[in-house]
């Protein structure tokens, strides 16, 4: 699956996306609030001003993503890889 394919099927409403690979890829402003992400792979994704709200990113592998200015209120990070990720804060995940 790729980025755009991932935005059709949200905008069709489907909200569920485990296992999802989209490492390396470009997902600046998309919109995967309460989505269900687990286990998903955005490994050095872009996800710069991405709507993450209330998404479910347990187990997610965010290592050396790019979540600045991205929407994470009410998200669930539990025993997500985050290493080297920026965060919306501007800082890096050690």
């Amino acid at each position: 699956m790729d980025a755009i394919e991932l935005q059709m099927l949200y905008a069709a409403g489907e909200r569920d996306f485990r296992n999802i690979d989209l490492s390396s890829a470009s997902l600046s402003y998309i919109n995967l609030s309460q989505a269900t992400l687990i286990r998903a792979n955005f490994r050095h994704a872009n996800l710069r001003w991405a709507n993450l709200r209330e998404a479910n990113l347990s187990w997610a592998d965010l290592r050396g993503a790019d979540l600045s200015w991205a929407d994470l209120r009410g998200a669930d990070l539990s025993h997500a890889r985050l290493k080297g990720a920026k965060m919306p804060d501007g800082t890096i995940h050690d």
